[in-house]
């Protein structure tokens, strides 16, 4: 089901529900998806309505939820504001298509949000055209979920194999920022996995990418686990050192992010980068 909502915090919407889980994206601004949550419980989703930065182009707020932005990171093109009403269609009972025919990047946003009949399952189409040519010469789709605060994300390494004549090559890249402090008590490495907590007392920035074989990244709040799926295409060529999953945390703010890979940013190219969300009972 497809309903229009006028919500209290996000005005003009549509909520998209199977009686299991529902989803709420705004028409007002974005295109955005601001809710995501068990049918009549918590947001997984963060919220941060007084957050904005003044650019050149105007300004732009975060407001919270799943964004699409364009990479590599640009100032202020990546920041293109958005916070003016969006054209939206329904393409059937549980999916809405929400379009920002242009701006002043040179890109037309679009996110396809189709929810499964049953279960959690929300597959995010997120796509960018260029409708100019653009500089840089290249760009990539980049997804941006901001989460609720209070929890942990979790971005699974590679498999671990013992040291032999087979495994004397790398395999996996990562990315660091210039405000990246491995000494910060937010990280925790395991074997299986890379987390980094969210702490309101530590406002300063943390930050990390890597190129993602694996093709998942999670976070997990309370007992709910969000997880987002999505293609690994081996051979591209991925923004920020080949990186295609990146996290960043300051404070209350923290983002699980993934890429495309880079292609030329030629008239009329258009990217589609494909989600898949869900959500799971912590065990």
């Amino acid at each position: 089901m497809v309903e229009e909502i006028d919500h209290r915090d996000f005005g003009p919407a549509l909520r998209v529900a199977n009686g299991e889980v529902e989803l709420i994206v705004p028409t007002g601004f974005g295109p955005r998806i601001l809710h995501y949550s068990f049918d009549g419980e918590e947001n997984i989703l963060g919220w941060h309505p007084d957050a904005a930065i003044t650019t050149e182009l105007g300004e732009w707020r975060p407001y919270g939820g799943h964004r699409l932005w364009l990479a590599p990171e640009n100032f202020p093109f990546s920041y293109a504001p958005d916070g003016d009403p969006i054209e939206y269609a329904l393409e059937s009972d549980l999916s809405v298509r929400l379009t920002r025919l242009s701006d002043a990047a040179g890109v037309q946003k679009e996110i396809v949000v189709t929810l499964a009949p049953e279960g959690t399952r929300v597959t995010i189409d997120n796509r960018l055209t260029a409708t100019r040519d653009n500089d840089p010469a290249e760009f990539a789709a980049w997804a941006l979920t901001i989460m609720r605060p209070g929890g942990e994300v979790i971005v699974p390494n590679e498999p671990l194999r013992p040291y032999s004549p087979e495994t004397l090559l790398p395999v996996r890249s990562m990315a660091l920022w210039s405000y990246t402090d491995f000494t910060d008590p937010r990280w925790r490495f395991e074997k299986d996995h890379i987390c980094l907590r969210v702490d309101e007392n530590l406002e300063t920035q943390q930050k990390f990418g890597v190129l993602n074989t694996q093709g998942w990244a999670a976070y997990n709040w309370q007992d709910v686990t969000f997880v987002k799926r999505f293609d690994y295409l081996e051979g591209a060529t991925y923004p920020d050192m080949n990186s295609n999953t990146e996290v960043y945390v300051a404070g209350t703010f923290v983002e699980v992010e993934t890429l495309s890979p880079l292609v030329k940013a030629e008239l009329g190219k258009t990217i589609v980068h494909r989600e898949i969300w869900e959500l799971q009972r912590a065990k």
